[in-house]
C-alpha cells in the first residue's frame, strides 16, 4: 500500500497538487527555457526527474506526480504532438491504420523514458513519500485525437456518430494502450496511478457508461489483477452528480473531485470506503491570504470523519504565487497538528 493511502487511514490528511511541479515555480522555468520541445521534455530522463522533485524539495508534500503528460499516449502510438506557446497542444489528424499496427514493443519503446524517468525519481525520492503516475482516461485522449487540440467547452459529436465503427475501433486501442501505459509506470516504480478523465464533463449523459464508467472500470479491474496493492485515483472531472453512479459501477480507490461537486454530495452518496480527494477551486489558491485559508479550511472540516487527501479541483495555476502554495502546505499540516492533539 501508498504511503499516500496509508496516511489516509490514518486520518493524517496529506497533501500533493495536480501540476504540483510546473510552470509556476522559478526553478522550473529556469529548466523549461532550455527544453523548446515540450514532448522532449517530458522525456528527458533527468530534467522530468528535476522537475518531479521540485515541489517536494520546496513544498514537502507527501506525494510527488511525474511530471509527463497525458498526450504522451497518442505521441507513443505515432500521432504527432506539438505544444504551442498561447495555443496548447496540437495534434496532426491520426491515422488509424498506424494506431493499429502500433505494437506493445514499439510503443514502450517510443516513450521509455518516461518509466527511466520513474525510476529515478524513486531512487531519490524518500520511502515516505509516494510516487504518483497517471495516464489520460480513453475518453479524454479520444476527445484530443479527434478534436488535434483542447476542446476547451464542447465538442461536437459529429465525428464521433459519422463512423461509429471506426470510432469504437480507435477507442478499443487508445483503451488498450492507456492500460499499457499505467503498468508500465507501476513496474517502474509508481506507487498510485491517477486516471484523468479531465474532458469526461463533455460526455452527453447517454454516453457516460459507454465512454467514462465502463472503460474506467475494464482498466482498472485489469490492474487491480496484476497489482492490487496499488491504489487507482479516479479523477471525472465535470460530470457533476454522475459521480454517485460512476463510483457504484467503477468502485476507484480515490475520487478526485471537481471544485464543481458539493461536498455535502459526497458525503452524503460516495461509499465511506471510497478516500475523497480535492474539491478546493484552483482560483483560491492564486494569491492565498484569508479566503484561500478560510476554503481550505471548509474542505478539512468538512472531511474530517473520513479518509481525506488535500488537492485542488483541478491543477495548479501558472500565475500562482509559491508563497500561497506554501501557505496552504501550513494551513494544512496545522490542521492536521491540531486534530492529533485532539484524539
Amino acid at each position: 500500500m501508498s504511503t499516500l493511502i496509508k496516511n489516509c487511514l490514518k486520518k493524517k490528511n496529506p497533501i500533493w497538487l495536480m501540476r504540483q511541479a510546473g510552470r509556476y515555480l522559478p526553478e522550473y522555468q529556469l529548466i523549461r527555457r532550455k527544453q523548446k520541445n515540450f514532448i522532449n521534455f517530458c522525456l528527458n530522463i533527468n530534467a522530468a526527474t528535476k522537475v518531479t522533485l521540485q515541489p517536494i524539495n520546496r513544498f514537502d508534500l507527501d506525494a510527488a506526480i511525474i511530471f509527463s503528460d497525458i498526450l504522451i499516449i497518442p505521441y507513443g502510438l505515432g500521432q504527432q504532438v506539438e505544444f504551442k506557446e498561447n495555443i496548447g497542444p496540437v495534434l496532426s489528424n491520426y491515422n488509424l491504420d498506424v494506431f493499429k499496427k502500433k505494437t506493445k514493443y514499439e510503443f514502450i519503446e517510443k516513450i521509455k523514458n518516461v518509466y527511466k524517468a520513474i525510476n529515478k525519481t524513486r531512487s531519490k525520492l524518500s520511502k515516505r513519500k509516494s510516487l504518483i503516475g497517471f495516464v489520460g482516461s480513453p475518453w479524454t485522449i479520444l476527445v484530443y485525437v479527434l478534436n488535434g487540440k483542447s476542446p476547451k467547452k464542447q465538442i461536437t459529436y459529429k465525428k464521433i456518430l459519422k463512423n461509429k465503427e471506426e470510432i469504437k475501433e480507435l477507442f478499443q486501442i487508445i483503451e488498450k494502450f492507456v492500460l499499457i501505459h499505467a503498468e508500465e509506470q507501476i513496474k517502474a516504480g509508481a506507487d498510485t496511478i491517477q486516471l484523468f478523465d479531465s474532458w469526461a464533463g463533455l460526455i452527453n449523459s447517454r454516453d457516460l457508461k459507454e465512454f467514462c464508467f465502463n472503460p474506467t472500470k475494464r482498466i482498472i479491474k485489469k490492474l487491480k489483477q496484476k497489482y492490487p496493492k496499488i491504489p487507482i485515483i479516479c479523477f471525472p472531472r465535470g460530470i457533476g452528480k454522475k459521480i454517485k453512479e460512476f463510483c457504484k459501477v467503477v468502485k476507484p480507490n480515490v475520487l478526485s473531485i471537481d471544485s464543481k461537486i458539493g461536498a455535502d454530495f459526497v458525503l452524503k452518496n460516495i461509499n465511506k470506503k471510497i478516500i475523497i480527494q480535492g474539491g478546493m477551486d484552483p482560483k483560491f489558491l492564486l494569491k492565498g491570504g484569508k479566503l484561500m485559508k478560510q476554503k481550505a479550511l471548509y474542505y478539512l472540516n468538512k472531511f474530517k470523519n473520513r479518509s481525506y487527501i488535500f488537492n485542488l479541483g483541478h491543477g495548479v495555476i501558472k500565475e500562482t504565487k509559491p508563497e500561497a502554495v506554501q501557505q496552504l502546505v501550513n494551513i494544512v499540516r496545522e490542521f492536521n497538528e491540531r486534530s492529533f492533539r485532539k484524539n
